[in-house]
């Protein structure tokens, strides 16, 4: 693809961002602050998106670029590459996250119970007018339960193991060094099993959501149900030089399995997680997981199709860059429209001159 180099108007291009950034007006500290605060589940998917999770980082991205996730995603994901990779955190499962949401869509009863947590699931969905009107909008207490739910929560696919209803397939052990990591290697089929699940963690949510819709529309090999949605907080244990194991503090996390009955006789399980809540995202994303086996290539639920084609950054970058001069490629195609009119006027004056040669 050809472009052609941008010589001169370096005053228009100056003046061109002052003029986004006048839009935008003065960024400090306490706008920060409220866009965080106001905000948490933008800016969770902000940084699931870009793979770091820093709230106060992702507010200032979403601060400096006005709101354009795109333009915030790219703004932490640059700032990640000139951080120091320092430790590999140890292993988190699920029986250790803090859980505030866990609920099921295929089992009513599962070990551990259900836990509502936050959400609208059951709300109507009214505009609170009254506020433009001078009327704040308080929300009503919350009443604690008189017995609280336990902080941790068993694994479900644990326990459907355990009966015989999922195939029980031992994970390989693999030291933390050897886990390959999307953030430093490029994304190559077939993708390994942690590329797969790295990929759909920091896919774009609308381009995971908009493919993940049309298997679940019948567009896939699979209709899936929610297994498991679990919303929580995971702790992060990191390994001290010496040898001794401390907490690096809490990041919110979300997860969904969704199942379907296989071939086999039993239910087969797609993954999703990702950091922030995000509970659109990892159910669209277990969901083509779920369905990407024996998938036709090329098709939305093909692996390298969805995780190609869900890659925030490159997805936006590849779609503005057409904004970008192509004087030199639009001539061509120019050229050679007018080429194609030309032969086909052409041929129309030999055969008139032939047929006047013909003796009558």
């Amino acid at each position: 693809m050809a472009y052609v180099a941008t010589r001169g108007g370096e005053r228009a291009i100056d003046q061109s961002e002052r003029l986004y950034r006048a839009d935008l007006g003065e960024i400090d500290a306490q706008r920060v602050t409220a866009i965080r605060q106001s905000l948490p589940w933008l800016i969770d998917r902000v940084m699931g998106e870009a793979s770091l999770y820093e709230p106060d980082l992702a507010a200032l991205a979403l601060a400096q670029s006005g709101g354009d996730l795109y333009e915030a995603v790219l703004l932490l994901r640059a700032w990640r590459t000139t951080q120091p990779r320092l430790a590999i955190a140890e292993p988190v499962r699920q029986e250790d996250l803090f859980t505030v949401r866990r609920i099921s869509a295929a089992f009513k009863d599962i070990p551990g119970g259900q836990i509502l947590g936050p959400t609208l699931d059951y709300s109507h969905r009214l505009l609170a007018t009254g506020v433009l009107e001078g009327q704040p909008f308080v929300p009503t207490p919350v009443e604690p339960a008189a017995r609280p739910a336990p902080a941790r929560q068993p694994s479900l696919a644990a326990w459907q193991k355990s009966v015989g209803l999922v195939a029980d397939v031992p994970a390989a052990p693999v030291a933390p060094d050897d886990i390959p990591d999307l953030t430093r290697e490029p994304l190559l089929f077939p993708a390994k099993r942690a590329h797969t699940l790295q990929s759909l963690a920091r896919a774009d949510t609308g381009g995971v959501l908009a493919l993940g819709y049309s298997a679940m529309r019948g567009y896939g090999n699979a209709h899936p149900t929610v297994n498991e949605l679990r919303l929580a907080e995971a702790e992060l244990k990191v390994r001290h030089p010496r040898g001794t194991i401390f907490s690096g503090g809490r990041v919110k996390v979300s997860q969904a399995e969704v199942t379907n009955k296989g071939k086999s006789g039993k239910l087969d399980l797609g993954f999703c997680a990702t950091l922030g809540w995000n509970e659109v995202k990892v159910i669209a994303g277990a969901t083509l997981d779920l369905n990407a086996p024996g998938a036709p290539k090329n098709s939305a639920v093909n692996e390298e199709f969805f995780l190609y084609h869900t890659e925030p950054v490159e997805a936006s970058g590849f779609c503005i860059h057409f904004k970008l001069p192509h004087y030199v490629t639009f001539q061509s195609s120019l050229d050679a429209l007018r080429d194609a009119k030309a032969k086909q006027a052409a041929p129309a004056a030999p055969a008139v001159l032939q047929r006047q040669e013909e003796p009558a």
